[in-house]
């Protein structure tokens, strides 16, 4: 069971995603709804008014245990956020800079390598990885600039995947929760 965090954001985009796979999902709007799941997404949206939400769902303590303890988590775009120094849950120790790529008008789709092949990355709104630490892996790169980052149990992407038919990075997080069974 794979948790999404649906207090904004493009929630339905991965539930549709894992639902094309026959992978079982729930909403996590509330602590309570954090029982059971085995890995986690943290959709895009708006970085701030997602703050806001889960100070407010009482989820801040909750999210930060499990995660700390292990849970695979993956941040998309506002989810990168949210795990980065700074931001509410801060789990991993890299740096961001907020709407590096511009304005939502300025959204944009590039092929980009990730684990040897060439995958579409749909970058919105998208923050910039800006520094990480030695404990992070480096997975993918564009033009000069780090988009994806693997750190222990925690994978983000500033691009969204699932926006995309490609499999290739949604399927690598499943991986990284089906080895923590």
């Amino acid at each position: 069971m794979i948790g999404i965090l649906a207090l904004q954001g493009d929630v339905v985009e991965h539930a549709n995603k894992l639902a094309e796979r026959g992978i079982p999902y729930k909403y996590i709007r509330y602590p309570e709804h954090l029982e059971g799941i085995k890995g986690l997404i943290l959709p895009g949206g708006e970085s701030t008014t997602l703050t806001k939400l889960i100070r407010l769902a009482g989820l801040v303590e909750p999210l930060k245990k499990l995660i700390k303890t292990g849970l695979p988590v993956w941040g998309t775009c506002a989810g990168v956020i949210l795990l980065s120094k700074g931001g509410i849950l801060e789990c991993i120790d890299v740096n961001i800079e907020r709407n590096a790529y511009g304005a939502q008008l300025d959204s944009f789709v590039k092929n980009g390598s990730f684990l040897e092949k060439q995958i579409p990355m749909v970058f919105i709104r998208a923050p910039r990885i800006t520094r990480v630490n030695d404990s992070c892996e480096i997975l993918s790169e564009l033009d000069g600039h780090i988009v994806s980052v693997r750190s222990g149990n925690i994978l983000l992407s500033t691009f969204h995947p699932e926006l995309t038919d490609n499999p290739v990075f949604i399927d690598y997080f499943l991986s990284m929760v089906n080895r923590e069974k």
